[in-house]
């Protein structure tokens, strides 16, 4: 896996599921666009309920990642954009069960709005695949 987690001396140990900085090592960059929890089928998932939504967006991340070859430890970086900023505890509840190895470094946001009114949750992600010396 061309990443690892760095610790910095001197910063406070993360408050969720996520490294304080990650290391990539030369690789296939995937930069990966924001993921919502619509379906395939262009349905919204778990409509009101930021857990399900959740699921669907790391199943959603899972497969453009996959796509280009590599999996979710391959994640290097995600942006996170809520509805709601007390729902951190559950979505990194979630995040726990998809990203299973070091996780990505990570910023989580809230916003007013999203595209469609039942989003609740979008990430998109930095994917570093192969490389190395």
């Amino acid at each position: 896996m061309p990443k690892e987690p760095l610790v910095a001396p001197g910063l406070a140990a993360p408050n969720g599921h996520f490294s304080q900085a990650t290391v990539a090592e030369p690789g296939r960059m995937v930069f990966i666009s924001g993921m919502t929890s619509r379906r395939a089928d262009g349905t919204v998932a778990g409509v009101g309920d930021i857990t399900e939504q959740t699921h669907q967006v790391c199943r959603n991340l899972a497969a453009a990642v996959e796509a280009a070859g590599g999996t979710l430890d391959d994640i290097a970086r995600v942006d996170v954009y809520v509805r709601d900023i007390r729902d951190f505890a559950a979505i990194h509840e979630v995040r726990r069960q998809y990203f299973t190895g070091e996780p990505p470094a990570s910023t989580m946001v809230e916003v007013s709005r999203f595209v469609h009114d039942d989003y609740l949750i979008e990430i998109n992600a930095i994917a570093v695949l192969g490389g190395g010396a």
